[in-house]
């Protein structure tokens, strides 16, 4: 499996590839099937024609060490797309806590590649995080949060969001170790749970992630 960490770049091949051209690759981590029908899954380049095994695997190796939880009390429509853009930013683990079911069809079947764990409330949440040392760094825009622009992410972290509308429970809220706040400019009073938690999880990336010239 190759061993380079992967860095973000230009995809040549957003609509898919056709059936492998040439003489077929002997490395274990091909997929037959692919090689012989194409590959227009919804993935990089670097994994084309990849088993989905050996896709996690290779993540596995590249993760970065902060994790996303979700509350789930009234079936988030948003969690799909919360779950797709954690493999995006390559975090480690998706967090769901309440329902288990969610609105996979967000997901672009990348929640097959995504580690995702349920907890049934915010207490079994919390004791997790307690039990990994891991503080848990609150995203909702209540009185006393820090603006996430002055905002220093630990390295290893949890980042909780609540659910459209009713945003962070009580409960998770006295939980957390700090309550940040995305800044905003306009009128609304705030923006979607997904959107949030992707310019979260970038603003985590701007601080943790060394970029290398591009290639």
């Amino acid at each position: 499996m190759p061993d380079e960490t992967p860095n973000p770049t230009n995809e040549l091949s957003t609509n898919g590839v056709g059936p492998w051209v040439g003489e077929w690759p002997v490395e274990d981590w091909y997929d037959p099937e692919l090689l012989e029908r194409g590959d227009t899954r919804n993935v990089i380049d670097r994994y084309r024609y990849w088993t989905m095994d050996a896709i996690v695997a290779d993540l596995d190796r590249h993760r970065h060490p902060f994790h996303v939880a979700i509350e789930n009390w009234q079936h988030d429509m948003n969690i799909g797309s919360i779950v797709r853009s954690a493999n995006a930013f390559a975090a480690d683990t998706v967090h769901i806590v309440g329902r288990r079911r969610w609105n996979k069809r967000g997901a672009m079947v990348t929640d097959r590649y995504q580690h995702v764990e349920y907890h049934a409330d915010v207490a079994g949440l919390v004791a997790w995080a307690r039990e990994q040392s891991m503080p848990i760094i609150a995203i909702d825009n209540v009185p006393g949060s820090v603006i996430i622009e002055t905002f220093a992410f630990p390295e290893r972290c949890l980042l909780l969001f609540g659910q459209e509308g009713p945003g962070l429970s009580d409960e998770a809220i006295a939980a957390a170790d700090a309550v940040v706040e995305i800044s905003q400019f306009g009128s609304t009073r705030s923006i979607n749970a997904s959107a949030a938690a992707a310019v979260t999880m970038h603003a985590w990336v701007l601080q943790h992630v060394t970029f290398g010239a591009s290639e």
